[in-house]
C-alpha cells in the first residue's frame, strides 16, 4: 500500500524550525560546491530535538510524586496516552527533527554524489549515510513495533527516505519495521568505512569513528546480532581501554560542585561522551520537578542496593520531599536577539556513550555463552561506578549473582545484572525504554493515591503514535 509523508524541510509554511534550517543552508545545489559546505550541512543532519521526556515517563523510572511540573509531555506518556503536544520535547517535534536530519543527509548525499571529483567528499558521504541510518533507526524503534525477527516481516515501519524532497507531497511507502532495519544496516555498513575522525574541528560532535561503532553495537544489540555487537564494540575501543574513557563517578566526579557536574557531564572533552547533539528542550528545567518522574522509593529502587555489595557513586540531589535526580544537563539559553529577554532554551544531549558499548558488549558476551568475558567487563564497569571500589570486596561473582538474584543460572545472573547497570547508569537518559521493548517488560506506574496501571508487552500504547500532522500526508496512524 502507498503512503505519502511531508518531509518538513523544503517549505518554510510546514513548520517554523524549517525557516532556521533554510538561514543557515538554502535549499541550492549550487551553493554546496565544496566539501567543506557540505561539512557545515551535515552538521544539520543530526536530530536536534529530545526524547528524553517521554521516553522516561513511560518507563519505570517513574512514578506520581503528587505535586509537581505537569506538561502533557510527561503526563501523557505516564498516564500510557498519545501525547497532547507539539511543541519540544513531544514526539511530534521528535519525528519532525529527525526528519528534517534525514532530508539535510539526503542533500549532502545528492551533492557528494553529484560532484565531479566526488573522490574528495568520500568523509561526507560516510558521514551522510550514517546520520540518515540513525535518524531512521531512532524513529523506527519509537514509532513503530519494537523489532522482532519473527514479526518484523509484516509489522509497519516509518518511511525511509532516500533522496532530497523537490515536491510538498510524495508518496512513500511505509513498508515494514524488517525494511527499516535492512536501509538502515545498508547505509551504516557503507558509510562507516568512509569517515574519518580528523575531518571534523571537534569529533564529538559528528559522527566520528569510535561513536558510528557504538551506533553500529547498539544496532546489532537491537537487531541480536551478537557476533556483530562485539566487533563493533572492540571497534570502537581497538586498545581494549574501556575504564579510561568511562565517566570517573566514584573518583573526579566525587569532587565536582554541582554546577561543575552539570557543566562537566555533556562537556566534548568529557571522553565518555562519543556522539553530542545540541537541541531545543525544556528538560534541564523540569527533569528534577517533573510530577511523574524520580521519587524517593524511585531512586532507592535503582541507585540502592546493588548485586556488587557496594554504594554506587553516582551524585543523588533532591528538592523537598520527592523529587530527586541526578544532575546531569545544563541550560543553555539563547535569545532571540541581543536585547531581548525571551529565548529558545537548548541542551547538549549525549547521545551515545562509552559506557553503553561496554554494556552492549557485556550482553552479548553473555548470550554467545562467553561469561567470563562478560563477567569481566561489568567488573570494569562496577570499578567506575562504586564507591570506595576494591576489586576484593566489589566484583561481581557468581555467588553473588546467585544471592542477589536468586538464580542458580550464570546467564540469567549476568544478564539481569547488566540490565540493572544500565538503568542505572542512563536514568533521567530514557535509554531504560528500549530495554523494556527489547525484553518485553511489562510497565507499571504507582499513582499518589495507591493506585496503579500497567502497560503490557502488547498493549498498542507501547508504540508512540504518528503525528497527525503527518495523516494530512496520507501516513497511516499506529492502531489503538
Amino acid at each position: 500500500m502507498k503512503y505519502s509523508i511531508y518531509i518538513f524541510i523544503l517549505f518554510a509554511v510546514a513548520i517554523s524550525s524549517c525557516k532556521k534550517y533554510l538561514e543557515q543552508v538554502p535549499d541550492n545545489r549550487t551553493q554546496l560546491d565544496s566539501p567543506e559546505k557540505v561539512a557545515q550541512l551535515l552538521g544539520t543532519a543530526y536530530p536536534q530535538a529530545s526524547y528524553i521526556t517521554f521516553a522516561e515517563a513511560i518507563s519505570d523510572n517513574v512514578e506520581d510524586k503528587g505535586a509537581g511540573v505537569v506538561l502533557n509531555i510527561n503526563l501523557n506518556p505516564f498516564y500510557f496516552e498519545d501525547v497532547q503536544d507539539n511543541n519540544q520535547d513531544s514526539p511530534e517535534f521528535y519525528w519532525n527533527a529527525c526528519y528534517t536530519a534525514i532530508a539535510a543527509s539526503n542533500q549532502a548525499l545528492a551533492t557528494c554524489l553529484a560532484a565531479p571529483d566526488s573522490q574528495n567528499y568520500r568523509t561526507q558521504k560516510g558521514e551522510a549515510l550514517v546520520t540518515r541510518a540513525f535518524s531512521h533507526f531512532m524513529l523506527v524503534n519509537f514509532f513503530s513495533k519494537f523489532y522482532d525477527a519473527t514479526t518484523a516481516g509484516t509489522d509497519p515501519g516509518i518511511p525511509y527516505v532516500t533522496e532530497p524532497e523537490k515536491v510538498v507531497f510524495k508518496n512513500y511507502d511505509r513498508k515494514t519495521v524488517q525494511y527499516v532495519y535492512d536501509m538502515v544496516e545498508k547505509d551504516l555498513t557503507a558509510g562507516l568505512p568512509l569517515l574519518k575522525d580528523q575531518a571534523y574541528t571537534v569529533p564529538r560532535y559528528h559522527f566520528n569513528l569510535a561513536a558510528a561503532h557504538a551506533f553500529a553495537a547498539r544496532f546489532y544489540l537491537f537487531k541480536k546480532d551478537y557476533d556483530k555487537v562485539i566487533e563493533h564494540a572492540n571497534a570502537a575501543f581497538p586498545n581494549n581501554n574501556f575504564a579510561d574513557n568511562m565517566r570517573a563517578w566514584n573518583t573526579t566526579y566525587q569532587t565536582l560542585s554541582f554546577f561543575t557536574l552539570l557543566a562537566t557531564y555533556t562537556k566534548a572533552s568529557e571522553p565518555a561522551n562519543l556522539l553530542l547533539t545540541e537541541m531545543p528542550s525544556n528538560y534541564a528545567r523540569n527533569y528534577a520537578t517533573f510530577r511523574y518522574g524520580l521519587s524517593y522509593a524511585k531512586q532507592r529502587d535503582i541507585l540502592g542496593a546493588n548485586v556488587t555489595g557496594g554504594r554506587w557513586a553516582y551524585s543523588v540531589f533532591y528538592y523537598g520531599a520527592q523529587d530527586y535526580f541526578v544532575p546531569k544537563f545544563n541550560e543553555y539559553f539563547v535569545t532571540t536577539s541581543i536585547n531581548a529577554n525571551t529565548g529558545i532554551p537548548y541542551i547538549m544531549q549525549p547521545e551515545l556513550t562509552t559506557e553503553e558499548v561496554l554494556l552492549s558488549r557485556a550482553e552479548a558476551y553473555i548470550y554467545k555463552n562467553n561469561t567470563a568475558a562478560a563477567t569481566a567487563d561489568l567488573n570494569t564497569f562496577v570499578s567506575k561506578r562504586i564507591t570506595n571500589y576494591s576489586p576484593s570486596q566489589h566484583n561481581i561473582t557468581s555467588t553473588k549473582l546467585s544471592n542477589f538474584y536468586g538464580t542458580s543460572n550464570l546467564q540469567t545472573g549476568l544478564l539481569l545484572a547488566t540490565l540493572d547497570f544500565r538503568r542505572a547508569e542512563y536514568v533521567m537518559e530514557g535509554l531504560r525504554w528500549f530495554d523494556l521493548q527489547r525484553y518485553k517488560i511489562p510497565v507499571e506506574h504507582l499513582f499518589y493515591d495507591g493506585s496503579t496501571k500497567t502497560l503490557s508487552p502488547t498493549d498498542p500504547y507501547r508504540v508512540f503514535q504518528i503525528p497527525e500532522s503527518a495523516t494530512l500526508s496520507g501516513i497511516a496512524l499506529n492502531p489503538r
